[in-house]
């Protein structure tokens, strides 16, 4: 009794997920700053490499040649002269610093870098980053980065046991870089707006809610992923406010029908327009038991004979009942998904089928497998 009351909790639950998702609602409309992005405004990549130290005999050995090389040569410019190969420490570990450097980071701003081992050093637990110059693609250097390490986690014990959570390889120093040079960022007459989702009707719609916005014809979609944007006259010298007015428009965002299936976890996800042309369903579970005794047959007292066991195997075979169901044509799969409730089907069922209807070719969507 059990075990049929939580298939229907099972059904119910699975056919109030979708009808919530599936129901009929207005466009989806989106503010273009979540939507698209500035063409030419994007962040860069900062990196760097730089010594963790104070790390209390978890840094890199003594073998590690580019650890010591660079210990000494840090010496060497402070007025410490000493020889790589007269150092032998554990409190040091060689590490890769990166950082992104946004368009609208300044001189003085700080950013965060992420710092990351590269030697054979146990963890950067505790450990301080020294002065690390961070270049760019252009081998200029836009930011300095130095502070304390932050791990996110602990590592304890001695040599036969311990404990550890989380990797301690890998660390952070909030803003631990400052910006010495920024990235200029310039404005022309036309500003181009990139889609996230490159789409041909989404893009129609920005060029027109702009355009409506404005009150003038300054939007034109380039293709599917652009959109070319004329700054009128009166915000030449006011670049900032016009695009403040213009990300905070709103657009109907149009995407293609997608169903995404996680096999591995039982997960549908099915998009507002997915439809399903004519087709029937089919639905019955097949399920063999196979149950295994033992009898043991055991002679009489000083017969001489030996004790047998003999396994004997039952086989049961439950098939219930297949249902057959049509679904008309133009069907949103909400519909297909509360009548294959009715029939008892579980989420990993539902994935099988709606497998089966994309390979029929009655599914008018995409069908992702992830």
């Amino acid at each position: 009794m059990k075990r049929y009351l939580s298939g229907i909790v099972i059904s119910i639950s699975v056919f109030l997920f979708f009808s919530c998702l599936l129901a009929p609602s207005r466009a989806n409309g989106a503010r273009l700053k979540e939507i698209s992005k500035y063409y030419g405004i994007r962040s860069n990549h900062l990196i760097g490499y730089g010594l963790v130290v104070g790390l209390d005999g978890l840094g890199d050995k003594s073998g590690t040649g580019f650890t010591t090389q660079s210990l000494a040569n840090m010496l060497n410019r402070l007025g410490v002269r000493v020889d790589s190969n007269d150092i032998s420490v554990k409190n040091v570990a060689s590490v890769i610093v990166t950082a992104e450097l946004s368009p609208l980071d300044k001189i003085g701003s700080t950013i965060d870098v992420t710092v990351s081992s590269i030697g054979d050093a146990k963890s950067l637990q505790g450990g301080t980053l020294l002065f690390t110059p961070l270049s760019g693609g252009n081998g200029e250097v836009y930011a300095l980065a130095q502070g304390p390490v932050s791990v996110g986690g602990f590592l304890g014990g001695g040599d036969d046991a311990g404990t550890q959570k989380n990797f301690l390889t890998v660390g952070r120093v909030s803003g631990g870089a400052l910006v010495e040079k920024d990235i200029p960022l310039r404005f022309s007459e036309d500003i181009y707006l990139v889609l996230n989702n490159p789409d041909f009707t989404t893009a129609s719609s920005v060029a027109r809610e702009i355009n409506a916005s404005i009150g003038d014809s300054v939007a034109l979609p380039y293709d599917s992923a652009k959109v070319l944007v004329n700054i009128p006259q009166k915000y030449h010298n006011n670049f900032v406010d016009f695009l403040a007015m213009v990300e905070r428009i709103e657009v109907p965002v149009d995407t293609v029908s997608r169903v995404v299936v996680n096999e591995r976890t039982g997960t549908v996800v099915v998009g507002e327009n997915v439809r399903i042309s004519k087709v029937a369903v089919s639905h019955g579970n097949l399920t063999v038991e196979v149950d295994t005794s033992y009898n043991i047959s055991q002679p009489t007292p000083f017969s001489g004979g030996e004790t047998v066991v003999q396994p004997e195997r039952s086989v049961v075979v439950n098939e219930e009942e297949a249902r057959l169901i049509t679904v008309e044509p133009n069907t949103r799969l909400g519909e297909l998904v509360g009548a294959l409730n009715a029939l008892g089907v579980t989420p990993r069922d539902l994935i099988s089928i709606l497998q089966a209807i994309k390979a029929a070719g009655a599914l008018q969507a995409e069908l992702e497998l992830i």
